[in-house]
């Protein structure tokens, strides 16, 4: 086990495998999945708002009793385009989903906590370094996250995000959160130096959006996330030792999101 973590830190410590280029191509790919994956999110609202909507009643009924009972329930997704996957040459899609239950809470209180931008590395440290609200305009803001990503080597990225709330009814709410800039920084123990050029970096984060939907219910408050990242392929000969680490850190972070976001709302 040893032998095979000090192969992958030398692997994703080289020069080879760190350079990568953010093509116009893979770009134009992302976003058409996006466009696509929307398209059935706006099909979805008017439907199934949560995922355990579109289930068969018993599995259903379970799956809400497993989220009252404590757990986050993730799953990955792929978006497909007339039965088959969508290629993004030199890139890979990530698509994960998942819903928490915040027992006691409220509506009103969980969008005043995730509108907090100011004190969000308060809740969502080490995942979040820095947080800050650029500007807001009535339900839509522009923000700024430093976020630390660890999996043998450690990456800090400077990164904004146009945010948007839309209002459903008095029970329901959702959000769409989409980056605007990745920036890598060059020297992780250097938190304000340099940055590497936007889109000329490691790789790690090209894109992130995030799709969040409120349900105030059960005496609490339903909340499901739903994240589509873009980071860069895997070298060839490289993918047996790599893609198992690029590949988990998605889910791990969704899962840390929706975690902390219920750990946080359930503090006195």
């Amino acid at each position: 086990m040893l032998r095979y973590l000090l192969l992958v830190a030398m692997v994703l410590g080289s020069r080879a495998v760190n350079a990568a280029d953010l093509k116009p191509a893979t770009a134009a790919a992302f976003d058409h999945y996006v466009q696509l994956t929307e398209q059935r999110m706006a099909t979805d609202l008017s439907g199934r708002f949560l995922r355990m909507d579109g289930l068969p009643a018993d599995q259903r009924d379970a799956d809400y009793t497993r989220l009252r009972a404590g757990e986050v329930i993730t799953e990955q997704l792929q978006t497909l385009e007339n039965g088959k996957p969508i290629l993004v040459s030199s890139g890979m899609i990530h698509h994960w989903r998942g819903v928490a239950f915040v027992k006691g809470t409220t509506l009103k209180k969980t969008l005043a906590f995730l509108q907090d931008y100011d004190h969000q590395e308060k809740y969502y440290a080490p995942d979040v370094q820095r947080s800050k609200l650029l500007l807001r305009n009535g339900d839509d803001f522009k923000i700024f996250l430093r976020l630390r990503k660890h999996k043998i080597v450690t990456v800090l990225l400077n990164t904004e995000y146009d945010v948007k709330y839309t209002t459903l009814d008095p029970a329901r709410s959702s959000s769409r959160a989409l980056s605007t800039r990745i920036a890598e920084i060059e020297n992780a123990d250097q938190p304000d130096g340099a940055e590497k050029p936007v889109g000329s970096d490691s790789g790690y984060l090209w894109r992130l959006y995030s799709y969040w939907r409120f349900y105030e219910r059960d005496g609490g408050v339903y909340i499901q996330l739903e994240a589509i990242s873009l980071t860069r392929g895997i070298p060839a000969g490289f993918g047996w030792l790599i893609r198992p680490f690029i590949t988990s850190i998605p889910q791990e972070s969704l899962a840390f999101t929706l975690t902390h976001t219920r750990d946080a709302l359930q503090k006195p």
